[in-house]
């Protein structure tokens, strides 16, 4: 969470006109609702919040690379005549994206876990080729909507999900989630596209293995988004490597580039992991340096942070807790742009101060239509705290269903209640960790390298997966590795 971000609500609204058009890439006529004046129109318009979402991340070299590879591929593709955009956003997570019309987007987690241009590069191809093949226009034919970064629609109630998914309408994004011929589609378009350009394609199927790693911890917070919309990497490991292979062949087995060495200086130094800036967690206690505020997670709750909201959850699934910055220059004019918002029935409005802060609190309803009956229903119940520092106002919002709240409602009033300035300098001065590039003396073991690095055992796992290696890879003199630090 960050101060990037500014509640609003509300999606763009897509202009669908019946039609048919000659599929860019397969030459065949298809059913198309969306135009490509259309595409490119809900491009722009997903942009800003796209970016509003993550941020960019902030180094003019990396931004450089992307954009120059990427207008290099876009130039040899299906659609050479769109004005691409290629951006690397703030996030930790595994990612890669594209919208529509020509907007391609990578998070710092991705770039952090490729290991040579050439892994870049076929991913990149494979994005690209969801823009010339159209994907996202006839995802958007089928009126198929996706969404990021909702903990509620993944650990929390149905009820509460709901509520969840109404109340971060504001930052819908244009994911969309491909069929597995799209994507089978877009990995042969990767191999083709970063092949004309001189990678060695082969280098995306190895990524693949990292990715089927990072799923195998079987840790939530590091399962990649990427395999969300990008299903089986183990599988797809094979069928890369046949494509590439087939390319080759037919094209006269060429010399092609892997360029591991310079990839990994131009990521000598980035952020890797949760940016502190942003916000932690540690014992329970969720910091944020640039807001300069605290406030308490309740004990063994879920939490997700992103750049706009701070969410948690309680594990049964019952209720729901999240902070974000909330519109207005008064507490009551915030908690009353809410309620209309999110379309809540307002209940109870409280002025009071926390902390010497100035605050509403205020109750209210989310109504729903019961779909047997027709009749209104309760669906669930917020129990709501705007707390004004500066010019800045926070909303604290506790969601539960009604039978449920009575048992939450001590609980949200407290995690509130504890909002304070944060004074520590400890906390305020954190440092992210960031990739290091090391350069071996020996030769020797990866796992005997990361050591002498100074990677402690715990984490020696999680840096062979950054490396792409095993731990028992044997990695020669003059070898360069990633290691992690300050």
């Amino acid at each position: 969470m960050n101060t990037r971000f500014q509640l609003s609500v509300g999606t763009a609204a897509l202009l669908l006109l019946n039609g048919c058009a000659t599929n860019p890439v397969t030459g065949k006529r298809q059913i198309s609702l969306v135009s490509e004046g259309q595409e490119v129109a809900m491009g722009a318009q997903s942009d800003p919040a796209v970016t509003a979402q993550f941020g960019l991340y902030a180094d003019a070299k990396i931004q450089k690379f992307i954009d120059e590879k990427g207008q290099k591929m876009a130039a040899i593709s299906h659609r050479p005549t769109l004005k691409y955009q290629f951006k690397v956003v703030d996030s930790p997570v595994i990612n890669a994206f594209a919208v529509p019309g020509g907007y391609v987007y990578f998070t710092r987690g991705i770039m952090a876990h490729f290991n040579n241009e050439a892994q870049f590069a076929g991913v990149l191809g494979h994005e690209i080729g969801h823009v010339t093949a159209r994907h996202s226009a006839q995802q958007q034919t089928k009126a198929i909507l996706g969404q990021v970064g909702l903990m509620g629609a993944m650990i929390a109630s149905p009820q509460v999900a709901q509520f969840g998914e109404q109340a971060m309408q504001g930052m819908q994004l244009l994911f969309l989630k491909f069929g597995r011929d799209d994507e089978r589609q877009s990995d042969e378009l990767g191999v083709e596209y970063s092949s004309k350009i001189g990678y060695d394609a082969s280098q995306m199927a190895d990524f693949f293995q990292t990715l089927a790693r990072e799923q195998q911890k079987g840790q939530a917070e590091a399962i990649p988004d990427f395999l969300s919309t990008h299903p089986n990497p183990e599988d797809r490991y094979n069928t890369v490597n046949q494509l590439a292979d087939k390319w080759k062949q037919q094209n006269g087995n060429p010399k092609l580039a892997v360029n591991r060495d310079a990839y990994l200086r131009l990521i000598d130094g980035m952020v890797y992991g949760e940016d502190p800036k942003q916000g932690f967690v540690e014992n329970d206690m969720f910091y944020h340096p640039e807001l300069k505020f605290q406030l308490p997670v309740p004990a063994g709750w879920k939490h997700q942070n992103t750049p706009q909201q701070f969410q948690m959850a309680d594990p049964a699934g019952k209720a729901l807790l999240v902070l974000m910055t909330a519109p207005g220059n008064t507490p009551e004019e915030a908690a009353q742009a809410i309620v209309q918002q999110l379309k809540l029935q307002p209940g109870t409005s409280q002025r009071t101060t926390i902390n010497g802060f100035p605050a509403v609190v205020f109750e209210a309803d989310q109504v729903q239509q019961d779909q047997q009956t027709g009749q209104q229903v309760a669906g669930v119940h917020i129990l709501g705290h705007i707390i004004q520092d500066g010019k800045t106002l926070y909303a604290i919002l506790g969601v539960a269903p009604p039978a449920d709240f009575p048992n939450y409602a001590r609980q949200f009033s407290s995690v509130a209640q504890a909002f304070r300035r944060l004074t520590d300098a400890s906390k305020l001065n954190r440092q992210p960790e960031r990739i290091r590039i090391k350069k071996l003396a020996l030769r020797s073991t990866l796992s005997k390298a990361l050591t002498s690095n100074g990677v402690p055992e715990k984490r020696l796992e999680e840096l062979a997966i950054l490396n792409g290696m095993q731990l028992n890879e044997q990695v020669n003199a003059g070898s360069l590795i990633k290691v992690v630090g300050k």
